[in-house]
């Protein structure tokens, strides 16, 4: 009642509600990790573990940073250049332990992708610079932010596929494919409600990402689950 005092449709509070959810589960997928890394740490070993989805999440957080920045986009977008600034050391600070604690021939590779990163950034910024202006601008930035949401939404195939040919859920964090689910609906819905192509059509990617992460992570947590108890039953014989 009070935004609608002011102003905002019963349309406008939905989508800005939607916004603001999306902002915050994109804080819980930064922090997510933490147990992943602290047994990182922990065991000195990257293990099985994947360092892709760091790299990409860096990626898109930078390129989606430069687009909530006011030569991009006229006035700039403060909540998106915020939320994408911080997701950006997050993902820095996660690639740069995955490369300490990596085997020689993964820390040569994952040094190679985080160079790539930022040499992609650079490029981006000087091509939008140099030869966009205005409304073209933002829409070479915005199209590219598209791009590169996708690719941070299809990295968690890499472990999909690592679930199924392990048949274990060891390496899929949980709380990482739920708040990747949450963050992805919230700014699908808020892209529908706005009617965006350009935010719902990667976040509904992303949503469908989420959901099947989530349904293998029941699938094989349970199957993990029954085999545990296997000992026992036998026990009981």
């Amino acid at each position: 009642m009070f935004m609608a005092s002011l102003g905002y449709s019963s349309h406008g509070v939905s989508s800005y509600l939607a916004g603001v959810a999306g902002n915050l589960f994109a804080f819980v997928l930064f922090v997510s990790p933490f147990p992943t890394f602290r047994r990182i740490i922990g065991n000195k070993s990257t293990e099985q573990f994947s360092g892709l989805p760091y790299i990409y999440s860096l990626l898109n957080c930078l390129i989606v940073l430069w687009y909530g920045l006011p030569w991009v986009t006229p006035g700039g977008v403060l909540l998106v250049a915020t939320v994408n600034s911080v997701g950006a050391v997050f993902q820095l600070t996660y690639v740069i332990i995955f490369i300490i604690y990596s085997e020689n021939s993964r820390k040569l590779k994952m040094s190679s992708f985080l160079i790539a990163v930022f040499s992609t950034l650079a490029l981006v910024i000087y091509i939008s610079l140099e030869f966009f202006n205005g409304s073209a601008r933002r829409n070479f930035v915005g199209y590219l932010s598209i791009a590169s949401l996708i690719s941070m939404f299809a990295s968690p195939l890499f472990i999909i596929n690592l679930v199924i040919k392990t048949k274990s859920v060891e390496f899929m964090p949980f709380y990482l494919s739920l708040a990747t689910f949450l963050m992805s609906i919230s700014f699908f819905t808020y892209g529908m409600l706005l009617h965006d192509f350009f935010i719902y059509l990667p976040n509904g990617i992303g949503t469908i990402l989420g959901i099947v992460q989530l349904i293998l992570y029941m699938y094989y947590s349970s199957k993990s689950m029954d085999l545990s108890r296997l000992p026992l039953i036998a026990s009981y014989r």
